[in-house]
């Protein structure tokens, strides 16, 4: 399949009906071995303790939530027996509780029931003032939970919720085993190493050995509650490299069964699948490629505890600068030569779903001369002739850091260029993938930590609601060393605007006001200096052309469905 079909196929239509049904006979682990590749290797098996995707992926193999969204962005039932709504019961009419009821079939993959007092727990876990949770705005306006049964769960809300599918939905959000880790919250969570390593979880595969940044061995979950599920009996979950390496690991030489996050030129793509052993699949979700600007002062003369923390940045947060910085890049051309089909010019934080996708802003169009005029309005001139812009003896000069991948290199090469065009000096850094999007809380290497001016990278959220997405614009949520560097507000953005506007969108229920607020939400972060958008990105990945059941999932994990997966017999 050529990748402009891929785009555009349903990836549900790749496999043949009758194969699909196959796969739902036979005994438990009947297909020996499947070979996963991320080139991003996961440094921790607990999303709870980080931001990175390829952690959050790694980990729904084991640990599972309440409920999921499909490959079509639907929420969807997992743990619990049904979605609660209004008309079911399940929301109050105030809209300030939810209950869930969940499954009686389900145990921990020990043997141990699953019960509610582990749902309580995981609200307890990420919550705990002296701890630090990278997925702490999930749990935005919980006041408390209630268990009056095993298999009974009443959040409470302070106010009232439209939205209530944050906590417990998405593989952001699973539910940890309480016997594990009670003695993990708060300070402890991060020094926790054999139970983030190694989590009790319900979900298709168990955790034989993880080793960080490496591999990770699995075997198929004896205690898994559908019958015949999964079909394999082992997965080689196989971390680093590159991401050439891993597409042709998988559509040329066939060592590996499925490749993530495939961030290569479409050419380079082509060529690969060329080989005949796998196919591209993707599709568009919310996936952004950005570059976030950091609003505080990063200075390595400061102290640990002070860098990245203290405010303003020198320069960073005046509209002059980072309005120039976003004029200055020709988006069109990135979007080209990083991307083509699997990518878009956009100037939106949230560029998916379209209902939420603002309108009001444009950024098509480089224009060199335009930015180096407004900085000179401004007061930035280059006095000395050396290139670089200063203002009251200050220099516009940064460090510009991101992940190691040849896309990214190839963004940071132009975009330095773009910019000492119009008068900064650039520095550029890389950071070896696994080590930028782990959560260590030790290392100054993480995008969390942001030692650096600038960094680019990806993000996107799960499901098709953008309010808790929306809530890593909150003061409150930036990463700092009381919450062990966790949070999501990587670039300490920090508005009382925003955050009241914010407040008005999770109490809002009108679907068009909620469209309209998010909207609104959107531009007050990417026009006051929040981040600079770059490219909307397809979600690309591989699987070989024998394994049958894959779902490409833009709203959630990729391998969500994975207990699904099995291999297509000649």
């Amino acid at each position: 399949m050529k990748l402009s079909h891929a785009l555009m196929a349903s990836a549900a239509a790749l496999v043949p009906a009758t194969a699909l049904a196959e796969a739902h006979m036979g005994e438990r682990g009947r297909d020996g071995e499947v070979n996963i590749i991320y080139w991003q290797a996961p440094s921790t098996l607990n999303p709870f303790l980080s931001g990175g995707t390829k952690d959050v992926e790694a980990a729904s193999l084991i640990v599972e939530p309440l409920a999921r969204f499909d490959e079509t962005g639907a929420i969807q039932p997992w743990l619990a027996t049904e979605v609660p709504t209004v008309e079911n019961g399940g929301v109050s009419e105030d809209l300030k509780q939810i209950t869930w009821k969940l499954r009686d079939d389900v145990v921990w993959s020990d043997g141990t029931p699953f019960t509610a007092e582990d749902v309580k727990f995981t609200y307890e876990y990420c919550t705990h003032p002296e701890g630090g949770c990278a997925q702490i705005t999930k749990f935005e306006g919980i006041e408390s939970v209630e268990t009056p049964d095993e298999h009974t769960v009443v959040v409470n809300f302070a106010e009232p919720k439209p939205y209530p599918y944050t906590a417990f939905t998405g593989g952001e959000s699973p539910i940890l085993q309480k016997a594990q880790f009670e003695n993990c919250v708060g300070a402890a969570a991060s020094s926790c190493t054999e139970e983030n390593f190694n989590p009790i979880g319900t979900g298709p595969f168990v955790v034989d050995e993880f080793r960080t940044n490496d591999v990770i061995s699995l075997s198929a979950n004896p205690n898994f509650r559908e019958e015949g599920k999964p079909a394999f009996a082992s997965v080689n979950f196989k971390g680093g490299g590159d991401a050439d390496a891993a597409g042709r690991a998988v559509m040329q030489t066939g060592e590996f069964d499925y490749a993530w996050n495939l961030q290569l030129a479409p050419d380079v793509i082509a060529r690969m699948e060329a080989g005949g052993q796998g196919q591209a699949v993707a599709g568009f979700g919310p996936l952004l490629e950005r570059i976030m600007l950091n609003n505080t002062n990063p200075d390595p003369s400061l102290p640990p505890e002070e860098r990245s923390v203290i405010r303003p940045h020198p320069f960073l947060g005046e509209p002059a600068v980072y309005n120039a910085m976003s004029m200055a890049i020709d988006r069109p051309l990135l979007v080209e030569i990083g991307y083509g089909q699997a990518g878009r010019v956009t100037c939106n934080w949230v560029p998916a779903p379209e209902i939420y996708s603002s309108t009001s802003m444009t950024c098509d169009e480089q224009d060199l001369e335009g930015a180096k005029q407004m900085l000179e309005q401004a007061g930035w001139v280059d006095t000395d002739g050396d290139g670089v812009r200063e203002k009251d003896g200050v220099e516009l000069r940064i460090l510009y850091q991101s992940s190691t991948n040849a896309v990214r290199q190839d963004f940071q090469a132009l975009i330095k260029e773009w910019w000492e065009e119009i008068g900064f000096a650039v520095e550029l850094r890389n950071v070896n993938s696994s080590v930028f999007f782990g959560g260590d809380a030790g290392s100054p290497d993480t995008f969390q930590k942001f030692y650096a001016d600038v960094e680019m990278y990806a993000n996107t959220f799960n499901g098709t609601d953008p309010q808790a997405y929306l809530a890593n614009g909150l003061c409150d949520k930036a990463p700092r060393p009381e919450t062990q560097w966790q949070g999501e507000n990587i670039s300490r953005f920090c508005m009382e605007e925003y955050d009241a506007l914010w407040n008005e969108l999770a109490e809002t229920a009108d679907p068009l006001a909620r469209q309209s607020i998010a909207k609104a939400l959107n531009d007050m972060y990417v026009q006051n200096g929040g981040m600079i958008p770059l490219v909307h990105r397809g979600r690309l990945s591989a699987h070989a052309n024998d394994l049958g059941g894959v779902k490409l999932n833009v709203w959630d994990s990729e391998l969500w469905n994975a207990a699904d997966w099995y291999r297509i017999s000649e």
